[in-house]
């Protein structure tokens, strides 16, 4: 069991995170999962991906102790992943599952669970509603959505805030030029004229050492 006390004032609600979640790319979204009961260990956590932003990959990290279902749905329309082979279904719910009561999370702990996942939506989030069960029978369901305006509702989902690609902000930026262009196009007449000026002095000088010598 890999649960990690935590003093009990300080949870909160099942949250996401993912550090490398970039919007149309893959990444690891962690559920961090609180027992916020006094006298019940959290036995299962049931994830919904969203059907509006299907995912089509998905990889459970082992977890000891837990075991991880994965359910599919069929997608409306089949899509192709990046070797383009045809992709029919899409991640529908992971449901994690402790093997015993002893291996739940204890009440007033936290527990974390990781899941790889991609390509993820192009939005700048996404919420993944979760179920959560007790040793005691107790279900609680993280699946409220906040409205605009308004405070955290009591039982929020988990909603994770995906990074803008940059690397498409990167390539749609025009490339630098290297040398800079000049903004005068038209002829260096005073260069040209001072060039020709010093030629002919060169060659009056010329002449008048030549006939300094034949007088001499």
């Amino acid at each position: 069991m890999a649960a990690i006390g935590f003093a009990a004032p300080a949870l909160a609600h099942v949250e996401v995170s993912g550090t490398d979640a970039n919007q149309g790319g893959y990444g690891v979204v962690t559920f961090r999962v609180p027992s916020e009961s006094d006298t019940a260990s959290t036995t299962e956590l049931r994830v919904t991906l969203p059907d509006d932003s299907p995912i089509l990959s998905a990889a459970v990290q082992p977890k000891p102790g837990w075991t991880a279902t994965v359910t599919k749905k069929n997608l409306a329309t089949p899509q192709k992943d990046d070797d383009g082979n045809p992709v029919t279904q899409y991640v529908s719910v992971v449901d994690w599952k402790a093997d015993t009561p002893q291996a739940g999370i204890p009440p007033n702990q936290f527990d974390e669970f990781n899941l790889s996942v991609g390509p993820l939506p192009k939005t700048a989030s996404m919420s993944f509603p979760a179920e959560q069960f007790y040793s005691d029978g107790t279900t609680v369901n993280w699946n409220q959505k906040a409205a605009e305006g308004q405070a955290e509702p009591e039982h929020p989902a988990p909603t994770l805030t995906l990074a803008s690609d940059t690397s498409e902000k990167n390539a749609d930026a025009p490339a630098a030029s290297a040398m800079p262009l000049s903004h005068d196009s038209g002829p260096a007449w005073p260069g040209i004229a001072g060039l020709v000026i010093a030629i002919i002095a060169a060659l009056l000088g010329i002449a008048n050492l030549a006939l300094l010598r034949r007088k001499s």
